[in-house]
């Protein structure tokens, strides 16, 4: 690694400061999300040679409260001449009878098979088993299309893990296996299987990656990201009842609506029985910008999940994050007149979190806007159309830098009659999370080119709109 890396990266103006990111180079998947003795283990894939997928190792940090993190030594990394040489991708971390334990698809010559590794000094080094690769090939006669990834649990005593493939002409799946010791495994059936020429509710593509497989509120979730062609599309969650180790799924769609900015999620219980999940936030600039600066990747901000009462999965941001509030600002009612911004005076900056309450027009437009230049030739616009019935973020004219992803992110979203529009915004210079009516959320990236690109102003369009209540907090590291 060139050792001016760090430094590169840190003093890239879009690099953020307040989500998890390594100190520089390539971060992808979240791995091994685990709380072990009280500590909030992080994963994930990594390459520590450069800003770009290649060498991939296992990552390592910790953490006593989901905010503020602790680089630790790299966990896993190829071994020459074994089942993971060219590469130690996604997995898992359980807990078998006080061993942590950890279950990854090791690459080789473009093979993904599932092996194990073990800590005996609390999760700092790791021992890969001599049995390598636990299971060593793919069902027979499947005719997969790609074959990774895991998802492990414990049920009445006996391990289950699927594994994510996709089949051909037929689409993604989860494919089921059980054992008895984590290193002899039976194959059983697939969990559930998609079907690529199937459009609604959403289309699963040909290949199903990072199953995540749990309970929630009394039914199951399946997530899994769509992947088709070389493509990564967006995470999707499948919801219903589980029986006979199968998933028969009630309502579908998708977890994020900002699709591949938020992808290949993994979850968790923590003790106190919380549903935990992170995503990996990708990069929506050039490979050559991303290798200039020295860094690519961003981890989400930790996300709380539950059932609302569509039986949709629900996230809402982790209640720690509050710690990194510094300056508060508050902005009481006012009426937002149609086609005119409002500046927000005592608001502005990159690092923000922003909690709004707005009352849009029966039919218009109303929201808020971020990175905000002067003139207004860069701005990230936040607003829901009450006719559409749909949240957008649009990124239009997110940056004067047409090398960067500006198209728009739209979300289902239907008011009642009676409720307002609430909008809980964390903003991080490149990085943008949204999360309306604790229903939905939306992920992107954004990379305004200006100095002056940090304001904020609401808006409305077809009716006059009301703010309600804004909170604004500058935001610590």
């Amino acid at each position: 690694m060139e050792t001016n890396v760090p430094q590169r990266a840190a003093a890239d103006p879009h690099r953020p400061c307040f989500h998890f990111l390594p100190p520089a180079n390539w971060l992808n998947d979240p791995n091994g999300l685990i709380q072990w003795n009280g500590e909030y283990h992080l994963f994930y894939q990594y390459n520590p040679h450069g800003p770009f997928h290649g060498t991939i190792h296992w990552g390592h940090a910790v953490s006593a409260d989901l905010v503020h993190w602790r680089h630790l030594p790299i966990a896993l990394a190829p071994d020459p001449g074994t089942a993971d040489e060219d590469g130690c991708w996604s997995g898992v971390a359980i807990d078998d009878d006080g061993v942590p334990t950890l279950i990854y698809s090791g690459n080789r010559n473009g093979a993904q098979r599932a092996c194990l590794a073990t800590s005996a000094d609390g999760l700092l080094t790791w021992q890969k088993d001599a049995g390598n690769p636990v299971i060593a090939e793919p069902p027979p006669d499947m005719h997969l299309v790609a074959y990774r990834d895991h998802s492990v649990w414990r049920e009445d005593g006996v391990w289950y893990q699927l594994i994510g493939a996709g089949i051909e002409s037929q689409g993604g799946t989860a494919l089921l296996y059980r054992s008895a010791d984590l290193r002899e495994w039976e194959y059983l059936h697939p969990l559930l299987m998609g079907d690529v020429h199937r459009y609604t509710p959403i289309w699963t593509g040909s290949m199903w990656e990072c199953p995540d497989f749990f309970a929630l509120d009394g039914r199951h979730v399946l997530s899994i990201s769509v992947w088709d062609n070389d493509h990564l599309h967006y995470s999707a969650a499948m919801v219903g009842s589980y029986r006979d180790q199968r998933l028969v799924p009630e309502v579908e769609h998708k977890l994020d609506y900002g699709d591949r900015y938020f992808y290949a999620p993994q979850s968790f219980s923590d003790a106190e029985g919380r549903r935990i999940m992170f995503g990996w936030v990708q990069e929506g600039r050039s490979a050559e910008a991303q290798l200039a600066c020295g860094w690519s990747g961003v981890m989400s901000l930790p996300r709380v999940l539950t059932l609302g009462p569509d039986g949709r999965v629900g996230m809402q941001p982790a209640p720690e994050l509050a710690a990194l509030r510094a300056e508060h600002t508050h902005t009481p009612a006012i009426d937002i007149p149609a086609g005119q911004p409002v500046v927000v005076a005592d608001v502005s900056g990159d690092t923000l979190e922003l909690v709004v309450e707005l009352v849009p027009a029966r039919a218009g437009r109303c929201g808020i806007v971020v990175r905000r230049s002067s003139d207004g030739a860069e701005q990230t616009l936040i607003t829901y159309d009450a006719a559409l019935h749909q949240l957008i973020v649009d990124r239009t004219h997110a940056s004067l830098d047409v090398a960067t992803d500006r198209n728009l992110h739209v979300a289902p979203l239907t008011l009642r009659s009676d409720e307002p529009l609430r909008l809980h915004i964390f903003l991080d210079r490149s990085v943008l999370e949204v999360f309306a009516n604790e229903r939905i959320s939306i992920t992107s990236r954004i990379y305004p080119t200006r100095a002056d690109s940090v304001g904020v102003a609401l808006l409305a369009e077809h009716g006059e709109a009301r703010l309600n209540v804004l909170d604004a907090w500058q935001m610590r590291a």
